[in-house]
């Protein structure tokens, strides 16, 4: 019986130690984050308001990925995706550039938005999926 007992207060003591494992969840959120890092990419956190129209299905808080442009001579743009495939901008008027439409079709159905501005080329990104993902935003973002 004292076995028992003290098996049992071992096992509460130790419990709280598996709630500090990460979840599989978490775990690939870090792994695509590494992996983006690796390939040259930034990432924040960063909080954002988002137009009206976008129906709440982005939050508040959405990881950003960013990397430095290389023509400081290109133009500005910003497009936002209220549904999978449909690329819209500020106006809600469907991207009219055929060559930036065959990139921005190469993104994952989570990217809500993507900005190009006279320093840096950003996408906000809702982190599901594995890290073959994040190889497919840099070929996007090329």
């Amino acid at each position: 019986m004292t076995v028992w007992i003290v098996l049992s207060i071992i096992l509460v003591l130790l419990s709280p130690i598996a709630w500090l494992k990460p979840s599989r969840r978490q775990s690939g959120r870090m792994a695509a984050r590494m992996q983006a890092r690796r390939l040259g990419l930034g990432m924040q956190l960063a909080p954002e308001s988002w137009p009206h129209w976008m129906g709440g299905q982005a939050p508040d808080t959405c990881p950003q990925y960013s990397r430095p442009r290389t023509s400081a001579s290109a133009a500005c743009w910003c497009y936002w995706q209220p549904s999978p495939g449909r690329w819209v901008n500020q106006w809600q008027e469907p991207c009219e550039d055929e060559r930036l439409q065959a990139q921005l079709s190469q993104l994952p159905a989570d990217v809500w938005k993507v900005q190009a501005d006279a320093r840096m080329l950003a996408l906000w990104w809702g982190e599901r999926g594995d890290v073959a993902v994040v190889d497919q935003i840099i070929k996007a973002l090329a």
